[in-house]
């Protein structure tokens, strides 16, 4: 066919005969941001796996809490753990030895438009739901537009703006047609859970709460108890365990997570072998109670994996929305009554750096002076040279202690009007100056307690009380609290998930990450720099940019991190040789480990 004459007479007689060519695709089966990918395509599995891992036996595992439905796609219920990554699988993959790589897997491959303004998906003819039904472009359709409709958490529009429309081609493709071009979009459709029309069994999405869900993935629900436990199950028939995306990967027959509403009484539990693997987040129980019989002879190992994760940032956010934190040297008071360096000693065993930007353990992460492509590109936005100086690192010097601190925080509320009379504060408008801290975990009172002491030096009061998760939820999914402990996790390509956490648009939207209440454009300008950069080294220097806006405005009073995950479990596994640079322990745990 390259003779052109022979391509115009094809043309020719499809026109009179009115048979209508076929659209030309160019299939792609791996995405990366700005670099090669590293898998080629015909790979057969991850270096991170044990391609010959054995089968089978029974994994447990705890949980904090409670859950209250099996649907975890709503903004109004709480789902079990593990139930995303065992029950719901995506279009595409993503490697976890890569800073942004996807690879097919209920997708055989994509095309994106020339023009970048769409991308067609095509389905594996093996992919199977739960019930053996095959996976079709129309549950791809239904899956999108169920996610995207007001019924299913708000965070799936933010995250998929960006998309105009659907179209099925056949049964096996489906048009994704963009609104604007955007580097990522064809990358983050990929990570679209696909489940069946007929979980729902007629009723409404939101009325799916305790109905067993009909999606892909290597587990279905066995058995469950709110609160207490839940179930999962090796599906036999798993249509994808031979793919390369899951070749040596979910290898245990059954996995079980127990739940405790006190995780001091669930570490004690997994001690007595209650249960065989735990991921520990609180600094004083790793230090002081991973001990007894069974550390001593090695029939529980306690260890450290290192990661390469982005850190994000920790830490304690103020409600921008409430009148008192609306002033930004407010919150930078506030800032300096917390003493890091103390706590870290005294409370965390020096286990944590802190937290001194919003991309921590990353090349994302703003120097402390900005750079000439710093400068350049807010010029270039027109961001006022005066909000992009030295991010303001002095409150947490080592060499700053405690006391300067709190002289520097009395002099900003001298210079507002503020004063102190019988030990209270007091604003301009004779109002004492009081606030509440929301926690739904015990162990964060113990650090509320030397924090609180010092805002009492300065005439402040903090109240603050542990209550229960699913009232916790609802709380902050309506920005029903003062002050509260926040993560923004990020990925190595941050992208459209920055609009839920710092943009202006997301503000108000109930259950949003913008729990803060984050409104300003010039975050707003930067975010949208990044997510529709298709460049790194132009990413990465308004991710600096938008590092140091956001941490000089203080929205976050900024906590601390590890770059190493703690574990512990029993002598009962094997793991691969080699670990992937970016990942959550569990996860990893639950996709790669075995028993011996």
């Amino acid at each position: 066919m390259n003779n052109p004459r022979h391509l115009q007479n094809l043309l020719i007689i499809c026109a009179f005969l009115f048979i209508p060519l076929k659209e030309v695709y160019s299939i792609e089966y791996s995405i990366s941001q700005g670099y090669q990918a590293k898998y080629p395509d015909n790979f057969t599995h991850f270096d991170y796996v044990d391609p010959n891992a054995k089968q089978g036996g029974t994994i447990r595992l705890s949980a904090f809490g409670t859950y209250e439905s099996l649907n975890p796609f709503l903004l109004k219920s709480l789902a079990p753990a593990g139930i995303n990554t065992l029950v719901f699988e995506t279009l595409m993959v993503r490697s976890l030895d890569e800073p942004s790589s996807s690879y097919g897997h209920i997708a055989s491959g994509y095309d994106l438009a020339n023009d970048g303004l769409s991308v067609t998906y095509f389905i594996k003819k093996n992919a199977r739901f739960s019930n053996g039904e095959q996976i079709t472009a129309d549950d791809v359709e239904f899956s999108f537009k169920t996610l995207m409709s007001n019924v299913s958490h708000p965070q799936y529009r933010l995250y998929w703006a960006d998309i105009k429309s659907t179209k099925v081609l056949n049964s096996k493709s489906i048009k994704f047609t963009f609104k604007r071009v955007n580097p990522e979009l064809h990358m983050i459709i990929g990570d679209l859970p696909v489940f069946s029309e007929k979980w729902l069994n007629g009723k409404s999405f939101e009325n799916t709460i305790l109905s067993q869900p009909i999606a892909s993935g290597p587990y279905t629900i066995d058995s469950y108890e709110p609160g207490k436990f839940i179930k999962y199950k090796k599906n036999k028939n798993y249509w994808a365990a031979a793919e390369p995306t899951r070749k040596g990967m979910f290898n245990f027959d059954y996995i079980i997570y127990k739940y405790y509403k006190d995780m001091t009484v669930g570490l004690e539990a997994f001690k007595a072998g209650e249960y065989d693997y735990i991921f520990e987040n609180h600094s004083k129980r790793w230090a002081r109670d991973y001990s007894g019989p069974n550390f001593s002879n090695g029939t529980i190992f306690k260890t450290l994996l290192k990661h390469e994760n982005n850190a994000g940032i920790q830490g304690f956010i103020f409600n921008t929305r409430k009148e008192i934190f609306q002033n930004k040297k407010v919150r930078k008071a506030i800032t300096l009554a917390f003493d890091f360096e103390w706590s870290n000693k005294n409370l965390f065993y020096n286990q944590y750096q802190r937290c001194t930007s919003y991309f921590s353990n990353s090349e994302l992460s703003a120097n402390n002076s900005p750079t000439i492509d710093e400068i350049k590109m807010a010029e270039n936005l027109e961001i006022s040279s005066n909000k992009i100086i030295n991010k303001d690192l002095t409150f947490i010097s080592r060499s700053t202690n405690s006391r300067e601190n709190l002289i520097k925080a009395k002099k900003i509320f001298d210079d507002l009007g503020w004063r102190v009379r019988e030990n209270v504060l007091y604003n301009t408008n004779g109002t004492p100056i009081e606030f509440d801290f929301l926690l739904a975990q015990k162990g964060f009172e113990r650090i509320l307690a030397p924090f609180a002491k010092n805002l009492k030096k300065l005439g402040i009061k903090l109240n603050y009380r542990t209550i229960d998760v699913s009232l916790y939820q609802r709380r902050v999914d309506t920005f029903d609290f003062d002050m509260m402990v926040m993560s923004y996790p990020q990925s190595q390509s941050p992208g459209n998930e920055l609009f839920a956490m710092f943009h202006s648009d997301s503000a108000e939207r109930r259950g949003s990450y913008n729990v803060g209440g984050i409104v300003n454009s010039d975050v707003d300008t930067l975010v949208n720099k990044i997510v529709y950069s298709n460049n790194r080294k132009e990413m990465i220097t308004a991710s600096h940019l938008l590092d140091r806006i956001l941490w000089n405005e203080f929205y976050l009073l900024p906590n601390w991190y590890i770059n190493e995950h703690r574990i512990a479990f029993f002598d009962k596994f094997k793991m691969p040789d080699k670990l992937p640079k970016y990942y959550q322990p569990t996860d990893y745990v639950l996709k790669t480990w075995y028993f011996k």
